[in-house]
């Protein structure tokens, strides 16, 4: 579980409470705020894995019973999900945050819709150093259609920031005013 004093705006862990930390400060990150329930080491990042690679697909109800249970429940419009490249849909047979998305969505009673699609792909964020990782999927995402006002974009792991940001500029293009970010799982700097 992620506890102690963090930055208010991309959730990272800090040594006490700031605005914004040395990880996002500078950085034109598009959406409102991230946060995410545990950090992606241990266990966690076992439970990862296993979600996203190995089919173990009620990984995502257990993630979504311990995200409800250590975060707040959001005031937004829709919960919505980053949208997987297509080839890793056909290759793992699911969608880990899609999944994520739906069960935290019945637990808040709050509707989910699928409001962003790949118009390209991009290679996988594993291993890439922080400005490929940019590079790697600046317009990777679209909006679908008219966009609620204020988003709930759900990921499994949140790492820099740079997909979340993209699938939140998007959401932005789309209409959206404020994109809220939540993962299950986040790494440690």
């Amino acid at each position: 579980m992620l506890s102690g004093p963090s930055c208010a705006f991309c959730g990272a862990p800090t040594a006490w409470p700031v605005e914004r930390c040395s990880e996002c400060s500078g950085r034109r990150l598009t959406f409102a705020s991230a946060r995410a329930a545990v950090e992606y080491a241990g266990p966690a990042r076992s439970l990862v894995h296993g979600w996203k690679e190995r089919g173990l697909r009620r990984a995502a109800t257990l993630a979504a019973d311990l995200i409800v249970s250590l975060v707040e429940a959001p005031t937004v419009d829709v919960v919505t999900a980053v949208p997987p490249d297509a080839e890793r849909l056909l290759r793992r047979g699911h969608h880990p945050a899609g999944r994520l998305a739906r069960e935290l969505g019945r637990r808040w009673e709050l509707p989910v819709s699928t409001l962003l699609v790949r118009p390209r792909s991009s290679s996988r964020q594993t291993g890439l150093r922080f400005a490929e990782r940019r590079r790697n999927v600046d317009g990777a995402f679209a909006a679908r259609g008219a966009v609620p006002p204020d988003v709930l974009l759900v990921d499994d792991v949140y790492t820099t920031g740079s997909t979340a940001s993209a699938a939140a500029a998007a959401l932005r293009a789309g209409g959206a005013r404020t994109v809220r970010v939540l993962t299950f799982a986040r790494t440690g700097r």
